[in-house]
Protein backbone atom coordinates (compact mmCIF):
# COMPACT_ATOMS: atom_id res chain seq x y z
CA UNK A 1 0.00 0.00 0.00
CA UNK A 2 1.60 2.96 -1.35
CA UNK A 3 -0.18 5.37 1.52
CA UNK A 4 -3.65 5.60 3.61
CA UNK A 5 -5.97 6.73 0.60
CA UNK A 6 -5.36 3.92 -1.42
CA UNK A 7 -7.60 1.38 -2.66
CA UNK A 8 -10.61 3.66 -1.08
CA UNK A 9 -13.76 4.44 -2.65
CA UNK A 10 -14.32 6.92 -5.52
CA UNK A 11 -17.01 8.16 -3.22
CA UNK A 12 -14.08 9.75 -0.75
CA UNK A 13 -12.37 11.63 -3.06
CA UNK A 14 -14.19 15.19 -4.65
CA UNK A 15 -12.75 14.69 -8.00
CA UNK A 16 -13.94 11.59 -8.75
CA UNK A 17 -17.41 12.38 -7.42
CA UNK A 18 -19.61 12.20 -11.24
CA UNK A 19 -21.93 15.03 -9.73
CA UNK A 20 -18.90 17.18 -10.51
CA UNK A 21 -19.31 16.93 -14.03
CA UNK A 22 -23.20 16.56 -14.27
CA UNK A 23 -24.97 17.69 -11.35
CA UNK A 24 -27.99 15.23 -11.89
CA UNK A 25 -25.66 12.64 -11.34
CA UNK A 26 -24.62 13.84 -6.90
CA UNK A 27 -24.96 11.52 -4.64
CA UNK A 28 -23.37 11.83 -1.71
CA UNK A 29 -26.18 8.97 0.13
CA UNK A 30 -24.44 6.17 2.03
CA UNK A 31 -26.74 2.90 1.88
CA UNK A 32 -29.18 2.75 4.88
CA UNK A 33 -28.85 -0.19 7.45
CA UNK A 34 -32.40 -0.47 7.12
CA UNK A 35 -35.72 -0.20 4.29
CA UNK A 36 -38.05 1.47 4.89
CA UNK A 37 -41.34 -0.32 3.02
CA UNK A 38 -44.57 1.22 1.90
CA UNK A 39 -46.12 -0.27 4.30
CA UNK A 40 -43.99 1.29 7.60
CA UNK A 41 -45.76 3.49 8.97
CA UNK A 42 -43.88 6.89 8.76
CA UNK A 43 -44.11 9.66 10.77
CA UNK A 44 -42.36 13.21 10.00
CA UNK A 45 -41.50 16.32 11.91
CA UNK A 46 -39.28 19.46 11.71
CA UNK A 47 -39.07 22.73 10.15
CA UNK A 48 -40.64 23.52 6.86
CA UNK A 49 -39.10 21.34 4.84
CA UNK A 50 -39.94 18.02 6.44
CA UNK A 51 -43.81 18.75 4.50
CA UNK A 52 -42.27 18.34 1.27
CA UNK A 53 -40.93 14.67 2.81
CA UNK A 54 -44.34 13.97 3.84
CA UNK A 55 -45.68 15.07 0.81
CA UNK A 56 -43.97 12.92 -1.51
CA UNK A 57 -43.83 10.00 0.47
CA UNK A 58 -47.50 9.88 0.63
CA UNK A 59 -47.48 11.08 -3.29
CA UNK A 60 -45.28 7.66 -3.89
CA UNK A 61 -47.30 5.01 -2.29
CA UNK A 62 -45.64 5.08 1.35
CA UNK A 63 -47.71 5.39 4.78
CA UNK A 64 -46.98 9.00 5.69
CA UNK A 65 -49.08 7.53 8.98
CA UNK A 66 -51.77 10.27 10.06
CA UNK A 67 -52.85 10.16 13.50
CA UNK A 68 -54.78 13.35 13.63
CA UNK A 69 -58.11 13.70 11.24
CA UNK A 70 -60.44 16.28 10.43
CA UNK A 71 -63.59 15.54 11.35
CA UNK A 72 -65.71 13.71 8.63
CA UNK A 73 -68.04 16.62 8.35
CA UNK A 74 -65.63 18.89 6.75
CA UNK A 75 -64.55 18.72 3.54
CA UNK A 76 -61.31 17.85 2.19
CA UNK A 77 -60.44 21.49 0.97
CA UNK A 78 -61.34 22.68 4.56
CA UNK A 79 -59.39 20.25 6.47
CA UNK A 80 -56.37 21.22 4.76
CA UNK A 81 -56.85 24.73 5.19
CA UNK A 82 -56.59 23.55 8.85
CA UNK A 83 -53.59 21.84 8.47
CA UNK A 84 -54.67 18.53 8.81
CA UNK A 85 -52.35 15.83 6.80
CA UNK A 86 -49.61 18.43 6.37
CA UNK A 87 -47.45 15.71 9.52
CA UNK A 88 -48.88 13.06 11.19
CA UNK A 89 -50.55 15.31 13.98
CA UNK A 90 -51.70 19.28 13.76
CA UNK A 91 -48.42 20.60 15.28
CA UNK A 92 -47.33 22.66 12.34
CA UNK A 93 -43.73 23.29 11.98
CA UNK A 94 -41.49 21.91 15.22
CA UNK A 95 -37.93 24.16 14.17
CA UNK A 96 -35.61 23.20 17.37
CA UNK A 97 -34.82 20.28 18.91
CA UNK A 98 -35.67 22.06 21.82
CA UNK A 99 -39.44 22.53 20.87
CA UNK A 100 -39.29 18.65 20.14
CA UNK A 101 -38.05 17.53 23.45
CA UNK A 102 -40.86 19.81 24.89
CA UNK A 103 -43.91 18.87 22.30
CA UNK A 104 -42.65 14.71 23.53
CA UNK A 105 -42.69 15.94 26.97
CA UNK A 106 -46.10 17.83 26.27
CA UNK A 107 -47.99 14.46 24.99
CA UNK A 108 -46.35 12.65 27.97
CA UNK A 109 -47.99 14.66 30.66
CA UNK A 110 -44.67 15.50 32.12
CA UNK A 111 -44.57 19.61 31.17
CA UNK A 112 -47.30 21.80 31.11
CA UNK A 113 -46.44 25.23 30.60
CA UNK A 114 -47.18 27.64 32.03
CA UNK A 115 -48.06 30.31 29.23
CA UNK A 116 -51.89 31.52 28.59
CA UNK A 117 -53.09 31.66 25.25
CA UNK A 118 -52.09 33.84 22.78
CA UNK A 119 -54.71 36.50 21.12
CA UNK A 120 -54.44 36.15 17.40
CA UNK A 121 -53.26 39.54 15.71
CA UNK A 122 -55.87 41.94 15.00
CA UNK A 123 -58.83 39.96 16.08
CA UNK A 124 -60.12 39.03 19.22
CA UNK A 125 -59.94 34.90 19.11
CA UNK A 126 -57.11 32.89 20.34
CA UNK A 127 -54.45 31.17 19.10
CA UNK A 128 -51.86 28.25 21.08
CA UNK A 129 -48.98 29.76 21.80
CA UNK A 130 -47.09 26.37 20.48
CA UNK A 131 -49.01 26.23 17.02
CA UNK A 132 -49.99 29.68 16.59
CA UNK A 133 -51.15 29.75 12.88
CA UNK A 134 -52.53 25.81 12.98
CA UNK A 135 -55.94 27.11 13.11
CA UNK A 136 -57.30 29.77 10.66
CA UNK A 137 -59.24 32.56 12.57
CA UNK A 138 -57.95 30.87 15.81
CA UNK A 139 -60.23 29.16 18.45
CA UNK A 140 -63.54 31.49 20.02
CA UNK A 141 -62.48 30.77 23.76
CA UNK A 142 -59.46 29.12 25.95
CA UNK A 143 -61.85 26.05 26.32
CA UNK A 144 -62.19 25.55 22.55
CA UNK A 145 -58.75 25.79 22.49
CA UNK A 146 -58.14 23.48 25.40
CA UNK A 147 -59.81 21.02 24.45
CA UNK A 148 -58.12 20.50 20.77
CA UNK A 149 -54.87 20.63 22.41
CA UNK A 150 -55.77 18.05 24.83
CA UNK A 151 -56.95 15.75 21.54
CA UNK A 152 -53.88 16.93 19.32
CA UNK A 153 -51.62 16.11 22.33
CA UNK A 154 -52.97 12.41 22.55
CA UNK A 155 -52.73 12.24 18.46
CA UNK A 156 -48.60 13.17 19.11
CA UNK A 157 -48.47 10.10 21.91
CA UNK A 158 -50.28 7.43 19.69
CA UNK A 159 -48.23 8.84 16.44
CA UNK A 160 -45.04 7.96 18.68
CA UNK A 161 -46.33 4.63 19.89
CA UNK A 162 -47.37 3.45 15.96
CA UNK A 163 -44.68 4.28 14.30
CA UNK A 164 -41.86 2.69 12.65
CA UNK A 165 -39.81 5.25 11.06
CA UNK A 166 -39.52 8.60 12.34
CA UNK A 167 -37.69 11.49 10.38
CA UNK A 168 -36.96 14.61 11.57
CA UNK A 169 -35.60 17.62 10.43
CA UNK A 170 -33.52 20.27 12.21
CA UNK A 171 -33.99 23.57 10.81
CA UNK A 172 -33.07 27.03 13.53
CA UNK A 173 -31.01 26.95 16.67
CA UNK A 174 -32.75 30.62 16.95
CA UNK A 175 -36.10 31.00 18.97
CA UNK A 176 -37.89 32.50 21.91
CA UNK A 177 -38.58 31.07 25.38
CA UNK A 178 -40.97 31.87 28.32
CA UNK A 179 -38.60 32.58 31.17
CA UNK A 180 -40.57 30.94 33.80
CA UNK A 181 -40.46 27.72 32.72
CA UNK A 182 -38.11 27.71 29.44
CA UNK A 183 -41.26 26.78 26.97
CA UNK A 184 -39.87 27.48 23.43
CA UNK A 185 -42.12 29.09 20.91
CA UNK A 186 -42.02 28.11 16.94
CA UNK A 187 -42.33 32.33 16.39
CA UNK A 188 -42.05 35.43 18.58
CA UNK A 189 -44.87 36.74 20.40
CA UNK A 190 -46.71 39.46 18.21
CA UNK A 191 -45.91 37.96 14.61
CA UNK A 192 -48.83 36.46 14.62
CA UNK A 193 -50.37 36.59 17.65
CA UNK A 194 -49.60 37.43 21.22
CA UNK A 195 -48.19 40.33 22.79
CA UNK A 196 -44.27 40.92 22.98
CA UNK A 197 -42.92 41.93 25.94
CA UNK A 198 -39.49 42.09 27.04
CA UNK A 199 -40.47 40.67 30.62
CA UNK A 200 -42.27 37.82 29.34
CA UNK A 201 -40.35 36.34 26.55
CA UNK A 202 -36.57 36.08 25.78
CA UNK A 203 -34.18 35.44 22.92
CA UNK A 204 -32.06 32.28 22.79
CA UNK A 205 -29.67 30.60 20.57
CA UNK A 206 -29.14 27.18 21.32
CA UNK A 207 -25.24 26.13 20.33
CA UNK A 208 -24.41 23.03 19.56
CA UNK A 209 -24.16 21.68 22.88
CA UNK A 210 -27.61 22.74 24.15
CA UNK A 211 -28.87 21.30 20.60
CA UNK A 212 -27.37 17.45 20.72
CA UNK A 213 -28.67 17.34 24.25
CA UNK A 214 -32.00 18.54 23.71
CA UNK A 215 -31.93 16.29 20.31
CA UNK A 216 -30.33 13.34 22.56
CA UNK A 217 -32.96 14.03 25.20
CA UNK A 218 -36.08 13.99 22.68
CA UNK A 219 -34.56 10.26 21.03
CA UNK A 220 -34.40 9.03 24.26
CA UNK A 221 -38.15 10.09 24.92
CA UNK A 222 -39.22 8.23 21.30
CA UNK A 223 -37.20 5.52 22.08
CA UNK A 224 -38.57 4.72 25.29
CA UNK A 225 -41.95 4.87 24.06
CA UNK A 226 -41.13 3.05 20.99
CA UNK A 227 -38.01 1.23 21.49
CA UNK A 228 -37.93 -0.38 17.91
CA UNK A 229 -38.29 2.87 15.68
CA UNK A 230 -36.14 3.74 13.41
CA UNK A 231 -34.98 7.40 13.20
CA UNK A 232 -33.68 9.30 10.02
CA UNK A 233 -32.40 13.04 10.44
CA UNK A 234 -31.87 15.49 8.44
CA UNK A 235 -30.91 18.97 8.33
CA UNK A 236 -33.18 21.60 5.88
CA UNK A 237 -31.25 23.45 3.41
CA UNK A 238 -33.75 26.35 3.78
CA UNK A 239 -31.92 29.22 5.18
CA UNK A 240 -33.44 31.95 7.93
CA UNK A 241 -35.85 34.20 6.95
CA UNK A 242 -34.85 36.62 9.99
CA UNK A 243 -31.95 36.32 12.46
CA UNK A 244 -32.54 38.48 16.15
CA UNK A 245 -28.47 38.08 16.22
CA UNK A 246 -26.97 41.37 15.19
CA UNK A 247 -25.24 40.17 12.06
CA UNK A 248 -25.67 39.30 8.55
CA UNK A 249 -28.39 36.69 7.99
CA UNK A 250 -26.74 34.77 5.91
CA UNK A 251 -23.65 34.93 8.93
CA UNK A 252 -26.64 33.57 11.27
CA UNK A 253 -27.80 30.46 9.03
CA UNK A 254 -24.42 29.33 8.02
CA UNK A 255 -23.83 28.87 12.20
CA UNK A 256 -26.95 27.66 12.35
CA UNK A 257 -26.86 25.09 10.30
CA UNK A 258 -23.91 24.15 11.09
CA UNK A 259 -25.02 23.47 14.69
CA UNK A 260 -27.49 21.98 13.63
CA UNK A 261 -25.57 19.34 11.39
CA UNK A 262 -23.45 18.37 14.20
CA UNK A 263 -26.04 17.71 16.59
CA UNK A 264 -27.17 15.09 13.83
CA UNK A 265 -23.93 13.87 13.30
CA UNK A 266 -23.41 13.12 17.03
CA UNK A 267 -26.91 11.60 17.36
CA UNK A 268 -26.17 8.74 14.73
CA UNK A 269 -22.81 7.66 16.52
CA UNK A 270 -24.88 7.51 19.68
CA UNK A 271 -28.92 5.57 18.61
CA UNK A 272 -28.76 2.44 16.85
CA UNK A 273 -30.62 2.60 13.81
CA UNK A 274 -30.69 6.44 13.42
CA UNK A 275 -28.89 7.83 10.40
CA UNK A 276 -28.49 10.91 8.40
CA UNK A 277 -29.96 11.56 5.11
CA UNK A 278 -28.12 14.50 3.33
CA UNK A 279 -30.63 16.80 2.27
CA UNK A 280 -28.96 19.80 3.09
CA UNK A 281 -25.84 18.71 1.19
CA UNK A 282 -27.58 18.14 -1.96
CA UNK A 283 -29.83 21.02 -1.98
CA UNK A 284 -26.53 23.55 -1.15
CA UNK A 285 -23.24 21.61 -2.46
CA UNK A 286 -21.52 24.04 -4.89
CA UNK A 287 -21.89 21.02 -7.55
CA UNK A 288 -25.38 22.14 -8.42
CA UNK A 289 -24.67 25.88 -8.33
CA UNK A 290 -27.47 27.49 -6.64
CA UNK A 291 -29.73 26.42 -8.99
CA UNK A 292 -32.15 24.13 -6.59
CA UNK A 293 -32.99 27.48 -4.89
CA UNK A 294 -35.78 29.72 -5.78
CA UNK A 295 -35.36 33.26 -7.13
CA UNK A 296 -35.07 34.66 -2.80
CA UNK A 297 -32.26 31.90 -2.89
CA UNK A 298 -34.01 30.75 -0.08
CA UNK A 299 -36.93 28.32 -1.03
CA UNK A 300 -36.06 24.96 -2.52
CA UNK A 301 -37.21 24.29 -6.27
CA UNK A 302 -39.41 21.19 -7.27
CA UNK A 303 -36.63 19.87 -9.05
CA UNK A 304 -34.12 20.18 -5.99
CA UNK A 305 -36.80 18.11 -4.28
CA UNK A 306 -36.66 15.69 -6.71
CA UNK A 307 -33.41 15.14 -6.52
CA UNK A 308 -33.35 14.90 -2.95
CA UNK A 309 -36.59 12.18 -2.85
CA UNK A 310 -34.90 10.80 -5.84
CA UNK A 311 -32.01 9.57 -3.77
CA UNK A 312 -33.99 8.68 -0.47
CA UNK A 313 -36.15 6.25 -2.59
CA UNK A 314 -33.05 5.09 -4.24
CA UNK A 315 -30.99 4.24 -0.84
CA UNK A 316 -33.66 3.79 1.84
CA UNK A 317 -36.54 1.89 0.11
CA UNK A 318 -37.17 -0.92 -2.56
CA UNK A 319 -39.80 1.61 -4.53
CA UNK A 320 -38.53 4.75 -6.31
CA UNK A 321 -40.15 8.05 -6.98
CA UNK A 322 -41.33 8.76 -10.59
CA UNK A 323 -38.56 9.91 -13.14
CA UNK A 324 -35.39 10.45 -12.73
CA UNK A 325 -34.06 13.50 -11.04
CA UNK A 326 -34.35 16.46 -13.13
CA UNK A 327 -31.85 16.83 -15.45
CA UNK A 328 -32.29 20.50 -16.37
CA UNK A 329 -30.42 21.20 -13.59
CA UNK A 330 -27.55 20.92 -15.63
CA UNK A 331 -28.91 23.99 -17.67
CA UNK A 332 -28.15 27.42 -16.04
CA UNK A 333 -31.82 28.73 -17.14
CA UNK A 334 -33.58 25.20 -15.90
CA UNK A 335 -35.28 27.62 -12.74
CA UNK A 336 -36.72 30.03 -15.31
CA UNK A 337 -38.93 27.37 -16.88
CA UNK A 338 -40.58 26.13 -13.89
CA UNK A 339 -44.38 26.29 -13.47
CA UNK A 340 -45.38 29.12 -11.39
CA UNK A 341 -48.18 26.87 -10.65
CA UNK A 342 -46.03 23.70 -10.18
CA UNK A 343 -44.07 26.28 -7.40
CA UNK A 344 -47.50 27.28 -5.82
CA UNK A 345 -48.14 23.74 -4.97
CA UNK A 346 -44.86 23.09 -3.71
CA UNK A 347 -44.94 25.90 -1.38
CA UNK A 348 -44.52 24.86 2.84
CA UNK A 349 -46.25 26.34 5.55
CA UNK A 350 -44.05 27.96 7.21
CA UNK A 351 -44.63 30.50 10.64
CA UNK A 352 -41.02 31.89 10.29
CA UNK A 353 -41.75 33.46 6.94
CA UNK A 354 -44.40 35.54 8.93
CA UNK A 355 -41.71 37.57 10.32
CA UNK A 356 -40.90 41.11 8.92
CA UNK A 357 -38.96 44.43 10.14
CA UNK A 358 -42.33 46.38 9.12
Amino acid sequence: MKHPYSGLPDRQFWKKEPGVKKPSELDPVGDAPFEITPTDRIVTAGSCFAQHVARVMTESGFNHHITEFAHPALTAGIGEAHNYGMYSARYGNVYTARQLKQLLLRATGEFTPVVEPWKLRDSDNLCDPFRPQIQPGGYLSEAELEADRAFHLSCVRKAIEEMDVFVFTLGLTETWQDPRDGAVFPIAPGVAGGTYNRETVEFVNFDETETYADLRDALNIVRSINPEVKIILTVSPVALNATYEDRHVLLSTVWSKAVLRISAEKATREFDDCIYFPSFEIITSPHVQGRYFAEDRREVTPAGVKHVMSLFFKHYTSGRLEGEPDRAVDKPAAMDTQSADVLEALEAFCDEASIDND
